[in-house]
């Protein structure tokens, strides 16, 4: 499979740790952009246990199973078994993006970072361990195949912001070499490209070797991980225009005051192209809340629905017994799926979940109707004020109803769907 030149397209994520945000809690957000016609689903897996020697069969390659794996919650390209971004039980979340640079992007199928996401999530209990177990697969498995529903072929390098209660990390690859910077307050994005420069907590052991041998660091000044790997001139990285300086400006801006609502409000903001349109646009958000005290429940919000703008963000709390969100999860197709048969992506069959499909229909409306898409945008962010209140209020009191918390994301889910009749 061969690479095809393309304009390099990614998602932002972002996180704000105290004292960059109001009361005691880290903030989490990311997009994720991708092709404009591929469905975004939002899929909940309980916690299991395995038994010794089982495989665990991912987008493309199958690995070891690991013993036990934690509940998750996912939104995820719908045609492949790993996610953009998501969260855990323990309040670990998950984000990745396509980052491109001087080594070379295999395209034999390995581990797509996607892939790495949901492995990070369902393995580790806290964001530092998530990047043990990311390098430990990533050395074993590699990173590498098609990250398209396509015959095309769109390959990158993965980077990823993964934080906690406590801390958040980002870890940064090129091919099999990686970098990770830890975090413990203020704010910090990531967009597609390094961002990793010289503060380094872990790194592959063989990485600065390497880096000589390729002629590319001299072993005598500092070690600079983009610099090395990467065209970027990374003195000029926070300056210069680009989705990764706009989204870095939008939180030093806020940094003092950012809330959920902040968050949501970056991801919504269209003249920094944070809030992506075109052939590749914000396909799917996510906004989390991860309180430091431990008593309180994390709540994550996603929409599952293209454009966060004409979206609603919508409250998941992990408690026992919660059941599969149907309205937000794509049909299944099984072995008689493209992805799954050879030669892949031959066909494109229809992934639309029932939100999607009456989000496309309340889309079209706001686009031929000002008055009818001004009366459906009302409804929806009332809809979406109310549920950031509601938690507000839970967040506050500590009084969560765990018989309500099951269903809280599909009837929140239904009552979108209602808001767009």
């Amino acid at each position: 499979m061969a690479s095809v030149i393309t304009e390099p397209s990614s998602c932002d994520t972002f996180v704000a740790l105290p004292p960059a945000t109001t009361g005691s809690r880290i903030i989490f957000g990311k997009n994720s952009d991708r092709p404009s016609d591929e469905v975004q689903e939002i899929v909940y897996f309980p916690a299991a246990s395995h038994d010794p020697g089982e495989k665990v069969e991912c987008t493309y390659i199958e690995i070891e199973q690991a013993p036990e794996t934690y509940a998750v919650v996912l939104s995820r390209p719908s045609w492949l078994w790993g996610a953009e971004m998501g969260a855990n039980e323990h309040g670990v979340c998950i984000g990745n993006e396509a980052v491109w640079g001087k080594e070379e992007v295999c395209d034999d199928e390995a581990l797509l970072g996607m892939d790495l996401v949901r492995l990070g999530l369902e393995r580790a209990n806290t964001a530092e361990k998530a990047v043990g177990v990311i390098v430990d697969l990533l050395d074993k498995y590699g990173q590498g195949g098609n990250c398209m529903e396509s015959h095309m072929a769109f390959t990158y390098h993965n980077s990823f912001l993964i934080a906690d209660r406590k801390e958040a990390w980002i870890l940064e690859t090129s091919g099999k070499y990686w970098a990770a910077e830890k975090v413990e307050e203020g704010v910090r994005n990531i967009s597609n490209q390094l961002s990793i420069t010289t503060k380094i907590e872990r790194e592959h052991p063989e990485i600065r070797n390497y880096a000589i041998s390729k002629g590319w660091w001299d072993g005598k000044k500092e070690f600079d991980f983009a610099a090395t790997f990467s065209y970027v001139n990374t003195a000029r990285m926070t300056t210069t225009r680009g989705r990764y300086c706009e989204g870095y400006k939008l939180l030093k801006k806020h940094e003092g005051t950012i809330t959920a609502e902040t968050m949501m409000a970056i991801l919504r903001d269209k003249e920094s192209g944070i809030n992506m349109e075109g052939g590749f646009m914000t396909t799917g958000s996510m906004v989390s809340i991860l309180p430091q005290e431990t008593s309180l429940p994390c709540i994550h919000f996603f929409t599952g629905t293209p454009d966060p703008d004409r979206s609603v963000f919508k409250p998941f709390i992990f408690v026992p017994n919660i059941t599969q969100l149907l309205k937000t999860s794509s049909p299944v197709f099984g072995p008689e799926d493209t992805v799954k048969k050879q030669p892949r992506f031959q066909t494109k069959p229809d992934r639309r979940h029932e939100l999607y499909r009456k989000h496309e229909s309340a889309a079209l409306v706001m686009e031929s109707s000002k008055e009818k898409g001004d009366m459906i945008l009302e409804r929806i962010r009332k809809l979406e004020k109310e549920k950031i209140k509601e938690m507000e209020h839970i967040l506050q009191n500590g009084s969560l109803d765990t018989d309500q918390a099951v269903n809280l994301f599909s009837n929140c889910t239904d009552d979108e769907i209602q808001a767009y009749a």
